[in-house]
């Protein structure tokens, strides 16, 4: 079973739950952290071993070239968290192709090769954006993780499917769609995937939570993390008390965290579980 390991690589001041507050244009008004911290999680991930794929904004692969040429170097996977970290439902097709491509050229201009997956800021593929999958498959995306299985008031999907699917556009493409992990309790999806989650909830939990995807359900867990959820010392921005407390909430427990589950749970890279599903769809159409 190939479980998978993505960092979503962005400041603290590029999130969508202080874009209120933060104009795009202030960004460069900023202290920039994102490289120091995802430099400290790469020294992380080559201490247990382990590959993973990095989501990285555009805006700062544009700014810190040589963090991608390492994180691509140390053997993790590129793919594209978008150029300016706009929610997909709040821009029309042609905008968010736009963005798309802008990301994609950057990164791949970076570094030399094919970037085959995205991801949406803040999960932003809802119900009102799936359109937005159609242009990915027409920019030759291989697959995509924006698609949150759960109810929740920026994103989610709640009756979506739980696990790695795909899903069929037009002129026959298709693209693999991989959601981040859920269990369900209660008929409902709770998520346990990473992030504020992955801070919030008892370890205990969590470690049951990935064990029953794995062992009773005999899939894999897709897990996540930014790089200033380890950054404790980071500037306390302006915004909402619950924008706030969702940042802010328990961040010196994310680092600990991580290595128990590096440590208790084989990862690797997105790429690697594409490459599993077209074994198994080939495999299939075989027979």
């Amino acid at each position: 079973m190939i479980n998978a390991l993505t960092i979503d690589v962005e400041d603290y001041f590029n999130v969508s739950g202080f874009e209120s507050q933060i104009r795009f244009e202030d960004w460069g008004n900023f202290e920039c952290r994102a490289e120091a911290n995802t430099d400290k999680l790469l020294s992380i991930l080559n201490e247990y071993n382990v590959k993973a794929t990095f989501f990285i904004l555009g805006w700062i692969a544009e700014k810190f070239p040589e963090l991608v040429k390492r994180i691509h170097k140390e053997g993790h996977e590129i793919a594209s968290h978008s150029y300016a970290h706009r929610l997909v439902y709040k821009q029309n097709p042609q905008e968010f192709r736009d963005d798309l491509n802008k990301s994609k050229g950057i990164l791949e201009e970076i570094i030399g090769e094919p970037v085959i997956g995205y991801r949406a800021p803040s999960y932003s593929i809802t119900e009102n954006s799936l359109w937005a999958l159609d242009i990915m498959m027409e920019e030759g995306f291989l697959y995509d993780s924006s698609i949150f299985p759960i109810r929740r008031d920026r994103y989610g999907i709640p009756n979506a499917k739980r696990f790695p699917y795909r899903i069929n556009g037009k002129n026959g493409s298709d693209i693999l769609e991989i959601p981040l992990s859920t269990i369900k309790i209660l008929n409902n999806n709770i998520p346990i995937a990473g992030g504020g989650y992955l801070r919030l909830f008892p370890y205990w939990f969590l470690r049951w939570g990935l064990n029953s995807i794995v062992e009773k359900e005999n899939q894999p867990i897709i897990v996540y993390l930014h790089p200033w959820e380890i950054d404790t010392n980071q500037p306390r921005l302006e915004g909402s008390m619950l924008s706030r407390f969702r940042h802010y909430i328990f961040l010196e427990k994310t680092e600990p965290r991580l290595k128990k589950l590096l440590k208790e749970f084989k990862f690797g890279p997105m790429r690697d579980l594409l490459k599993e599903y077209q074994e198994k769809a080939n495999i299939k159409k075989n027979d």
